[in-house]
């Protein structure tokens, strides 16, 4: 069993910058890849980030490249989400989530533990 518990979220102004993260419990973190959700106010849930295993593969969605990065200390059972360039359709609730696999992908259809969320408001 593992727990995700994010934190970092708030209310930013656009162009501002926060960042992030996400505490998983368990000694077996380098097992999984991790994930960040985000789903705003009357729309479909989206993959944000991904980073493998390791931290060697990342992948991005469009609407995100260049201004997100993600990141992961397996050491700390961590994983960050940095957010620059904040645009006001960033607001939205972001979750992290825990893929258990042997695989190198970053990506995955379904994911084994969520985390509650954390709020994110970006003001225009």
């Amino acid at each position: 069993q593992v727990q995700l518990v994010e934190s970092g979220g708030g209310l930013v102004q656009a162009g501002g910058s926060l960042r992030l993260s996400c505490a998983a419990s368990g000694r077996t973190f380098s097992r999984y890849a991790m994930s960040w959700f985000r789903q705003a106010p009357g729309k479909e849930r989206e993959s944000v980030a991904a980073i493998n295993r390791s931290g060697g593969r990342t992948s991005y969605a469009d609407s995100v490249k260049g201004r997100f990065t993600v990141s992961r200390d397996n050491a700390k059972n961590t994983v960050d989400l940095q957010m620059n360039s904040l645009k006001p359709e960033d607001t939205a609730i972001y979750y992290c989530a825990a893929k258990e696999t042997y695989s190198s992908a970053t990506e995955f259809r379904d994911y084994d533990y969520w985390g509650q969320g954390t709020q994110v408001t970006v003001s225009s």
